[in-house]
């Protein structure tokens, strides 16, 4: 076997992570004379939180500093450059030294962001993190500046007053260490132990292990494929699912369908390794995933909807939320390439949807190294972090489809949503659209869902059965949306003061009851699947999150007819 062409390319891209120069720190009685800013990003607001500072501030003081300012404002829905340009509206205040809180969930990656720019503009920061935060504030430091002072509280939501602030009293001295301390001591101080990625990729893209293939024993145990897999799993590079070696060779062809230049960046940096993810990014965990090259065209317009700024992407790939990128095809390039939206279509047995979705998340984890149970929030996850890929089917609809709301029939468009695996709706018995629809409106939010809290998108999946039913009885996508829209909420008091802090537009203040869309377009109506009484409904994360529509166009701009319009001549 040729060696070049057998060669492995990293998955995870060149990573050229900076290491940055800490702030000098102060003496203490400098700290005396000086500001200490408190950044809370809103997260303090809730549970006991909110002793971290109280308790920090009791220790300030005993030490003779008093000369405090605090600023709350939510990470959320912010990415890279407006966390940069938040920090240096901070700055302005010319503190002495910062205190940074909290990162224990979502909003881990995004303030770790924020911490490493105070420290880039020469302000001497401690980030307080708590489990399971903590990992992933570690990650992003790594990644993005190299060292960071981190100080982890071991609480949670139930902790009482006293847990908190004993907690506090335990890292007392670390934290005033981090605030006071140069030279080696510093270093300790800022040192990470994080879990992988010890040496950084290479700048030739390849990774440091070529195996050796052995053509007779090739389908032995401890063969070539077994040991390629061993070591990706080993490696983080991988969802532990078998993965096809991504040569050179295999690289190669699975760019005969993509003529976009491999460097085009598709999507901003994001998540804990803050890269940017390319064309040649997506096109190595295709073969990983076992695309075909003809799933090309498809991913780099899913990747491209997953960088618009309303579907937040940067806080997405880090979420505790176990949802999945779900992406819809609607058009006839679905059809031409073999995604499909017929019996069983959001489970196994369909190769283009379980490669295509199976390739948009490994190059979350591979690229930005969002890796559960490493550098990821996800407390339980759920299947559609695997894959989560479907089609419409024209044959089946009876109405239009997502790409002639938004374009028309010729065009193949994506649907990405940030969302849930799907939750089965069963109804065997209504004999009508109007008791079925009452079936429907029941399963379309819970007190455990995001949507309780965070009105936004859902997706309600028809059985052609269910369709027909609702279609027979009269009922336009335009009746089903508003009727959605209209009925399914939840009384405030039911959730008020649980689930998780709530994102609401502003009007909504005083409203009773609280609906979980905002509008009646927020529900898509999508018909798939085959005979029978069981449709469904996705749910969405909703954190300032949408649903977000993508053409499949050619790099001039022009809206694809055909998949052959993409092949490289």
């Amino acid at each position: 076997m040729n060696k070049q062409l057998s060669a492995l390319l990293d998955p995870r891209g060149y990573q050229e992570r900076e290491v940055i120069q800490l702030a000098k720190r102060p003496t203490l009685e400098e700290l005396q004379k000086g500001k200490i800013l408190f950044y809370n990003n809103t997260k303090l607001g809730f549970c006991n939180y909110y002793t971290v500072f109280d308790r920090m501030k009791e220790h300030l003081t005993q030490a003779g500093i008093t000369n405090f300012v605090e600023y709350t404002e939510t990470v959320r829905g912010k990415n890279s450059e407006k966390l940069h340009e938040y920090a240096a509206m901070l700055a302005k205040e010319k503190p002495t030294a910062a205190i940074v809180a909290f990162g224990d969930m979502g909003t881990s990656s995004s303030t770790t962001v924020v911490a490493i720019a105070l420290e880039k503009l020469g302000i001497p920061t401690v980030y307080m993190t708590a489990p399971p935060g903590t990992a992933i504030t570690e990650g992003v430091g790594v990644y993005r500046a190299g060292n960071l002072c981190l100080c982890s509280v071991d609480i949670y939501q139930a902790s009482t007053v006293e847990e908190v602030a004993a907690q506090v009293d335990l890292k007392w001295d670390y934290i005033i260490q981090s605030l006071t301390s140069n030279g080696e001591k510093l270093k300790q101080l800022a040192y990470i132990n994080f879990k992988m990625d010890k040496v950084a990729p290479a700048k030739n893209g390849l990774l440091p292990y070529l195996p050796e293939y052995d053509e007779e024993k090739s389908s032995e145990p401890g063969s070539y494929m077994e040991e390629v897999n061993e070591y990706f799993n080993s490696q983080h590079i991988s969802d532990g699912l078998p993965i096809i070696p991504p040569t050179k060779r295999r690289y190669e062809n699975m760019m005969e369908y993509c003529p976009w230049d491999e460097n085009l960046k598709l999507v901003d940096p994001s998540g804990p390794s803050g890269k940017e993810i390319t064309v040649k990014d997506v096109a190595i965990s295709a073969i990983m995933a076992g695309c075909t090259p003809k799933a090309m065209p498809v991913l780099v317009s899913a990747f491209k909807a997953l960088n618009n700024p309303l579907y937040n992407f940067n806080q997405s790939v880090t979420t505790s939320h176990p949802g999945g990128n779900l992406c819809i095809v609607s058009g006839p390039i679905a059809q031409e390439i073999g995604v499909s939206g017929k019996q069983g279509c959001q489970g196994p047995g369909w190769p283009a949807n379980a490669t295509i979705g199976r390739a948009i998340n490994l190059v979350l984890m591979n690229v930005l190294r969002s890796v559960p149970g490493v550098c990821d929030l996800d407390c339980i996850a759920s299947q559609a972090e695997f894959t989560y890929c479907f089609a419409e089917e024209p044959e089946l609809a009876q109405w239009k489809m997502i790409n002639e709301d938004h374009f028309d029939s010729k065009t193949t468009t994506v649907y990405l949503l940030k969302a849930e695996p799907l939750h089965d709706i069963i109804d065997f018995l209504s004999l009508n659209g109007h008791d079925l629809l009452d079936t429907i409106i029941h399963c379309c939010t819970t007190l455990g869902s995001n949507n309780a809290y965070m009105p936004g998108p859902l997706v309600v999946c028809l059985t052609p059965d269910h369709a027909m039913m609702l279609k027979k009885d009269g009922y336009t996508k335009e009746m089903i949306q508003e009727h959605i829209h209209t009925y399914v909420y939840h009384e405030v008091p039911m959730v008020r003061g649980r689930g998780l802090v709530p994102v609401r537009p502003k009007e909504w203040e005083n409203r009773h009851p609280l609906p979980v869309t905002r509008f009646p377009r927020d529900v898509e109506v999508v018909t798939i699947g085959g005979r029978g009484g069981h449709s469904g409904v996705i749910l969405p994360w909703a954190l300032h999150s949408e649903g977000c529509v993508e053409a499949l166009t050619l790099p001039n701009g022009k809206i694809a007819g055909s998949i052959e319009e993409f092949r490289k001549k």
